[in-house]
């Protein structure tokens, strides 16, 4: 196929223009101005349209094995592709977890099945995620995992993370870290503070997840790691990670579109659409995440897309499992919240959502647009208008907190390996 006049947004060298891109055998190889069509072509002709490298999303939970009730690797694939993404890195809070290398088969070979998204996952860093012995981790990376994780879970013995850290770093693999400190967490159920206060609700202080990565980040110093930090949602955490890279510490970092999106004021009564864990913050805290993404200190917008059942999410809020689904509205509440908004360039929010987590764990054939490499890529409109209908996910879970908010900006097409798979 022949892609005519779009304009490429490509942030591995900072080219944005209008531009061509001739795709045969699903690789891109010509890429220039006014090219002719070939004889048994197809023309798409993508006028007033961006392309930009596909979107890439390391971290968010698929549910199988064990929660198929929640999400399946073909929806929560049907979902990420919905959203424009190409490349998904699903964690490993599974049942059984994905901490050994029968699992971690399984699940790529399922994906597989379903398309040729690329599906990297994410394996657990402690065997059952259960904070006491390191999975094997040359196995693992061998059988295609991309990074180790127990999101869903922090790792709270500072010498078993050091020694994880060791060993995973030798391997130049990446820890991924949930940061929390949970006998701080304590079962709670929204940021404490004056809506908690109201509503009566138990809450999580934001020390929980600041002095987990204080610690953390000592731990990084000691041994001179490489480490990433998940779901960064507090001004402090973002203060102490970016001291951390003017020191030098080789740490990234990300958060989510949720963070720079809602408040802990968007809650007004017991819904538990709201309830996501890090849990929504202050105004102050979510002008610090953006503070954070303008001046790099978080790195990557993740969607952290955590599916629950439409009766779990409608149980009261203090019964209800933290997570809301994520890949079909991280691009839009991107958009809508960040580059109209003037807060980040086109070309810096496409950085964080594409070059900069594909580079962050060296997930191959993502995150750019270049000749020779097969042809992942998003096509958006940035101006489009539209209301979310989370009725309409292709997700299982569609209960969202964004359920018809307008955003402006939206995937139209979403091309793997040279084939349009999506056309939003």
């Amino acid at each position: 196929m022949l892609l005519k006049n779009g304009k490429i947004v490509n942030p591995k060298n900072n080219f944005e223009g209008i531009s061509d891109i001739r795709i045969k055998l699903g690789m891109i190889v010509e890429i220039g101005k006014n090219l002719k069509v070939e004889d048994g072509e197809e023309l798409i002709d993508l006028t007033g349209k961006i392309i930009t490298p596909g979107l890439v999303d390391i971290h968010c939970h698929l549910r199988e094995p064990g929660f198929n009730a929640k999400e399946t690797i073909k929806t929560g694939i049907a979902s990420a592709i919905n959203g424009g993404y190409t490349a998904i890195c699903p964690m490993a809070n599974t049942k059984p977890q994905v901490d050994n290398s029968t699992t971690l088969t399984y699940t790529i070979s399922k994906a597989k099945e379903e398309s040729e998204i690329g599906f990297h996952p994410i394996c657990a860093v402690t065997k059952g995620l259960e904070n006491e012995k390191i999975v094997n981790v040359s196995e693992l990376l061998n059988n295609g995992a991309i990074a180790f994780s127990d999101d869903g879970k922090p790792v709270e013995n500072m010498h078993l993370l050091r020694e994880a850290l060791k060993y995973i770093n030798s391997h130049n693999a990446v820890i991924i870290s949930h940061s929390e400190d949970s006998s701080l967490a304590n079962s709670g159920v929204i940021n404490e503070g004056k809506v908690s206060t109201r509503l009566g609700l138990k809450g999580i202080p934001n020390i929980t997840e600041s002095l987990a990565v204080a610690r953390e980040l000592e731990v990084v110093r000691s041994i001179n790691g490489r480490y990433h930090f998940a779901h960064i949602s507090t001004k402090r955490s973002i203060e102490l990670i970016r001291q951390a890279k003017k020191d030098g510490l080789k740490v990234t970092a990300e958060t989510a579109p949720h963070y720079f999106s809602l408040t802990e004021d968007d809650i007004v009564d017991y819904d538990a659409k709201y309830k996501v864990n890090p849990p929504l913050r202050t105004k102050e805290d979510l002008e610090a995440v953006i503070k954070g993404l303008q001046d790099g200190t978080l790195d990557v917008i993740a969607t952290d897309h955590a599916p629950h059942t439409v009766a779990e999410k409608q149980s009261p809020i203090q019964n209800a499992p933290m997570g809301i689904a994520g890949f079909e509205t991280a691009l839009g509440l991107t958009l809508t919240n960040l580059v109209h908004t003037g807060k980040l360039t086109l070309m810096e929010a496409i950085r964080k959502l594409t070059y900069a987590p594909a580079s962050i764990l060296n997930i191959p054939n993502q995150g750019s647009i270049e000749i020779g490499k097969p042809a992942n890529l998003t096509v958006i409109d940035l101006n489009e208008e539209w209301i979310v209908n989370a009725a309409d996910f292709k997700s299982k879970c569609r209960i969202s907190p964004f359920d018809k908010f307008k955003l402006k900006g939206k995937q139209k097409m979403t091309i793997i390996k040279g084939k349009i798979i999506n056309i939003g």
